[in-house]
């Protein structure tokens, strides 16, 4: 019963609207989190070196906080940050696809559990980034999202 549940469709929307409206809580919030990932249907822009990318777990935690907090966003169906990896710092942008997202973490606790199994992610859709300022305008151009500003 449990296995048809998690794999069902209304399930998964369920779990993705879930996930998206408790990130933009944390936003709002100005919290800094943790969000455990299924490595596999991550994307990295630019792509990062094999030795960085072949050390990452089946499931990895990534902490968004300080910079990586500020560039962190939703675009579409995706979790999107900017971070650097390895000991060169090497800067990348990871697009997260929400139901990718299996647990949401603040302070070493889970507060948000995601049983939904994703059936099939297509990573074609993942989103482009035609840098910064293109994002900001597409993100400024809606007056609902004026609210994620960070104000200084």
């Amino acid at each position: 019963m449990l296995y048809d549940i998690v794999k069902d469709n209304a399930f998964g929307s369920l779990m993705h609207n879930h996930i998206s409206d408790l990130l933009i809580y944390l936003f709002e919030q100005d919290q800094h989190f943790g969000v455990l990932c299924k490595i596999e249907h991550l994307t990295f822009d630019p792509p990062l070196p094999e030795h960085i990318s072949s050390e990452f777990h089946p499931t990895t935690l990534f902490f968004l906080a300080g910079y990586t907090f500020e560039t962190a966003r939703i675009e579409e169906d995706y979790l999107v940050f900017e971070a650097g990896f390895g000991s060169e710092n090497i800067g990348s942008v990871v697009s997260v696809p929400l139901l990718s997202v299996m647990q949401i973490i603040i302070d070493q606790t889970p507060i948000f559990v995601n049983l939904a199994t994703i059936k099939e992610i297509q990573k074609e859709k993942a989103p482009a980034v035609n840098g910064v300022k293109d994002s900001m305008s597409a993100f400024l151009s809606n007056p609902e999202n004026k609210k994620f500003l960070k104000k200084k």
